[in-house]
């Protein structure tokens, strides 16, 4: 089922988050979350992350398939084949349907792509590091958790922007093989998107604490909100 495609009146949905400054958004994060799970899942970070990005909007999808291994849950893409070619396949085949989903929000929000923050868990982590290169416009950051670099072969003849990007991954990863953390940060430095990969020790296939400071210190960077105390 990895060569499943969305329909053509298929449009992504999630739960959402206003800033929490209560003011109109400055800055909007899009949250893509793993397998099995749905945008509920990365919802539960913004209390942990949003006073770090009070002028943020938080907005997490959920995947348009079904999962296809267990009764409840949603994918991306099926991993029932795994090879490369599937997983390509997949990845392809849904990044038309995120990258509408985020032109919809940027317009929603009067932001452009500058305001623009892609975090990604597993899945959710290799559908950001597909579309976010491959958008006209740099957004100003990726985050991409637990993930891998997929058509890395097609990146450089594909490439239209050069997002900043941090990768993080646990050693103890048992889903997905730590070893892509290396490959994509090899994949994505290849083509002169500015790249940091942080191996956290102990860290299975989740995210935790230092992690997200990390990420936190990450994006406000990013978004050049670093003195900002406001």
């Amino acid at each position: 089922m990895s060569s499943e495609a969305p329909g053509s009146n298929t449009r992504l949905a999630g739960p959402s988050a206003a800033p929490l400054s209560g003011e109109e958004a400055r800055q909007l994060v899009v949250l893509l979350h793993g397998v099995g799970a749905d945008g509920s899942d990365l919802m539960a970070l913004v209390p942990y992350v949003a006073p770090a990005l009070p002028h943020a909007a938080f907005v997490a999808p959920d995947a348009p398939f079904a999962y296809d291994m267990a009764p409840y849950g949603r994918q991306w893409f099926s991993l029932s084949d795994r090879s490369v070619p599937a997983l390509t396949a997949g990845v392809r085949n849904v990044a038309p349907l995120l990258d509408a989903f985020i032109d919809e929000q940027l317009e929603f929000h009067g932001l452009t792509d500058a305001d623009l923050v892609l975090v990604g868990f597993s899945q959710g982590t290799m559908l950001a590091l597909h579309v976010a290169p491959r958008r006209q416009r740099a957004c100003a950051a990726i985050v991409g958790f637990s993930g891998a670099l997929m058509a890395a072969d097609t990146l450089a003849a594909e490439l239209k922007s050069r997002p900043r990007t941090l990768l993080i991954h646990g050693e103890a990863d048992e889903v997905v093989n730590p070893a892509c953390l290396a490959q994509a940060e090899q994949g994505l430095s290849a083509v002169g998107i500015p790249v940091l990969a942080e191996m956290l020790p102990d860290l299975g296939h989740s995210i935790d604490g230092p992690g997200l400071g990390l990420a936190v210190g990450f994006v406000r960077q990013a978004l050049g909100l670093e003195d900002d105390l406001g």
